[in-house]
């Protein structure tokens, strides 16, 4: 028997408990993993309070990201007491995650613990501090450097915004902070951030399909109309990656700043990225993430706190990053 959190669904209404489960009923799988650690990210605020339609049966154990130890694996890559982390893959959507104190899945789908990080940083970073360097290795890809000039972070005191401000003042760069809450200001300073303005000054498209040329880089976690207000103010080839959605999916923006000033919006998903870019991004995430800084994000919990946590992240109170002790 193992512990876990639990989602049931009555009429439309999803309802999370504290429960027991036999480890029979865990999902198909060559890997079993005693979780350690999980997280709260966005998504996991939505599928606590059944909204997007993302889980389609149940019960069901949510969770998107872990980290724990192998305790049996079928898979040549993984051994009994290896060191894990997975997120992505729709585990915690689509198949049971870990908010429980054990984990079946594919081993295709865990990468090893990088032996700089312990599981409950790796858990601080999660999904969203894994997506925050995704989006960073495509801007760089696409030629930013810390001489290109300010990069802005959307959603900076957010989970995604929080690892990005902290991995980019660590690599150099000078990072703008855009937040709507006053009292993370010193909060965005200690992680690096080198400006703070006002999300109202972005929030809304001015009209004119090209501004003053403002920002050399952007990750933008928050997407809309935020997104639609950044791209007329990007530098001549500069780049914008896009990473969420927390202010709607939905973009009414025009193509002049694509084919005016060749600004290029990269699309990043870390659901299904590839096991060595994966590998990449984990490696460089032990290297380029102050601990430090990465300590200041925490906010610890239990499974018994996720239900009020959830709604608290849905509602953009949640302030770095939710680390969830499961089992360690």
């Amino acid at each position: 028997m193992f512990k876990a959190l639990l989602l049931t669904e009555k009429d439309g209404k999803v309802t999370p408990q504290i429960t027991q489960l036999d480890e029979e009923r865990l999902p198909d799988g060559d890997v079993t993993v005693r979780v350690q650690y999980s997280t709260l990210n966005y998504k996991d605020g939505l599928i606590l309070n059944g909204l997007g339609r993302l889980v389609r049966n149940y019960p069901h154990v949510p969770g998107v990201d872990f980290a724990g130890v192998v305790e049996a694996s079928q898979h040549p890559r993984f051994k009994p007491n290896d060191n894990v982390i997975l997120t992505g893959w729709r585990v915690g959507e689509a198949q049971w995650g870990g908010y429980a104190e054990r984990a079946r899945v594919r081993g295709d789908w865990l990468v090893k613990l990088p032996a700089d990080l312990t599981a409950r940083n790796a858990m601080a970073i999660g999904t969203a501090g894994f997506t925050s360097m995704l989006s960073v290795m495509a801007l760089e890809t696409h030629a930013l450097t810390p001489k290109s000039g300010d990069v802005l972070v959307t959603g900076a005191a957010g989970g995604v915004g929080s690892v990005a401000v902290a991995i980019l003042a660590k690599l150099g760069y000078r990072v703008v902070a855009s937040t709507g809450r006053a009292d993370t200001h010193e909060y965005l300073r200690d992680l690096g951030a080198a400006e703070i303005i006002d999300r109202t000054t972005i929030a809304q498209p001015s009209g004119k399909p090209l501004e003053s040329e403002r920002w050399a880089g952007c990750i933008d976690s928050v997407g809309g109309a935020t997104l639609a207000a950044v791209l007329p103010q990007m530098k001549y080839r500069a780049s914008v990656a896009a990473c969420g959605l927390a202010g709607g999916n939905k973009l009414e923006t025009t193509v002049i700043p694509f084919i005016i000033r060749g600004v290029k919006l990269l699309g990043i998903d870390s659901v299904a990225s590839p096991p060595d870019e994966r590998w990449e991004a984990w490696s460089r995430l032990a290297r380029d993430l102050p601990p430090d800084k990465l300590e200041a994000m925490i906010v610890p919990a239990k499974l018994e706190d996720l239900p009020a946590l959830s709604k608290q992240i849905l509602e953009g109170k949640v302030r770095g990053r939710v680390v969830v002790e499961i089992g360690a």
